[in-house]
């Protein structure tokens, strides 16, 4: 008999069972981990303790004593569902005042909340931009980017990582009603920084929108981790500002900022928005108090920034190339699936968690393992994490 199932015994999915099959024998397949403790460096996952650099946990908020108060006063304060989407009655004094608080934080009329930053993006494109209008895109912008500018039914223009000469091609010949500059400002999977001061030059000479996702570095990078925005010195009322707050802020969801008209156009059309359950009002809440430890706490940004030159220093010497970030993502190329998937597994075995990044997130043959740093690691981790590297070598 042939390993084929008979058409009567086949099940309705078995095309998909052998789409997982060819991802596990390509060493693709992804596997959740059950992790059994709170967020934080020292992590206990299915049992066993581990040092942890995989999180976006970049500030040390996520089990902050403070937090955890004042997610417990929320509740009590607001309850714990908001009940409604925002337009309908789910939209409580925490949500407005988290808006009024993050608005002011970097600089910006008005801001926006979503239930995540994905939906963010989603809802914030498709309600700006349509078929008569062009989208320019980072090749390397994240997944919700690119599908928020596939929604759009926009013409989706994308140019190389950080090349600016060819955005400014591709903006010149467009003769789109709207043109609208998408893109990450720190991009995710590479750690490194958009030209966002030439950026915002380009949407003033072309008559465009700029669209900047922060989400990696909203409270990390700039002057009281105020963003992007403020680490490069740029203001432009063509900017539509998105960060999200479940990274370095600790809790969960997303706002975007930009003027007013921006943000009222996004609470009528922004479907993401007006055709969901608000955020519950405790995480809103919660939220409040996690802006002013970001404000006020600067040792924590300066505890990361001297973690992340321990690292570049301590992997000088490697084999394999850390890419060049100032950020708290630094990825470490290895080449290979297998390859990656080998160093992360002895490391797992010593004891720390990294992820080994595969495509098709990354490009083929630059399989590498992304190194999230927290203020929240010691010292000792980070050196404990190099001298693990350096001896797999």
């Amino acid at each position: 008999m042939s390993g084929k199932e008979s058409p009567e015994t086949a099940t309705p999915f078995a095309a998909l069972a052998d789409e997982l099959a060819g991802l596990e024998g390509e060493g693709l397949r992804r596997r959740r981990r059950v992790l059994d403790s709170p967020q934080q460096p020292r992590v206990t996952v299915e049992g066993r303790e581990y040092v942890a650099f995989c999180s976006n946990d970049y500030l040390g908020l996520a089990n902050h004593p403070a937090l955890v108060a004042a997610a417990r006063e929320g509740a009590e304060l607001h309850g714990v569902g908001s009940g409604a989407s925002h337009l309908i009655l789910g939209h409580s004094r925490a949500h407005h005042d988290l808006e009024e608080a993050l608005a002011q934080f970097v600089g910006l009329p008005r801001a926006l909340t979503f239930s995540t930053g994905y939906m963010a993006n989603l809802g914030a494109v498709t309600a700006l931009v349509g078929r008569e209008d062009a989208v320019f895109a980072d090749r390397l912008n994240h997944a919700s980017l690119n599908d928020a500018c596939l929604l759009a039914r926009a013409d989706f223009r994308r140019y190389p990582h950080n090349d600016t000469a060819a955005l400014e091609r591709l903006l010149a010949a467009s003769r789109a009603r709207h043109k609208l500059i998408v893109v990450d400002a720190v991009f995710s999977m590479d750690g490194d920084v958009a030209p966002l001061a030439e950026l915002a030059a380009l949407a003033e000479r072309f008559d465009a929108w700029l669209y900047i996702d922060d989400a990696h570095g909203f409270g990390v990078l700039g002057p009281q981790g105020r963003g992007t925005l403020a680490q490069a010195g740029i203001s432009s009322p063509r900017i539509v500002y998105m960060a999200t707050l479940g990274k370095a802020a600790g809790v969960a969801g997303a706002f975007v900022a930009a003027a007013p008209e921006v943000i009222e156009t996004l609470v009528q059309r922004a479907r993401t928005y007006v055709y969901t359950t608000a955020l519950p009002p405790l995480l809103a809440h919660t939220l409040l108090a996690s802006l002013a430890l970001i404000r006020a706490e600067e040792w924590r940004r300066e505890q990361l920034r001297s973690h992340i030159a321990a690292l570049k220093s301590g992997l000088a010497q490697s084999r394999w190339k850390l890419l060049p970030s100032d950020t708290a993502i630094q990825p470490l190329v290895i080449g290979a699936n297998d390859a990656a998937m080998a160093v992360a597994k002895a490391l797992e075995s010593a004891g720390l968690l990294v992820p080994a990044i595969r495509p098709p997130t990354v490009p083929a043959g630059t399989a590498r393992l992304r190194i999230s740093l927290s203020a929240a690691h010691t010292g000792e981790d980070v050196a404990r994490l190099v001298g693990a590297l350096n001896a797999l070598q």
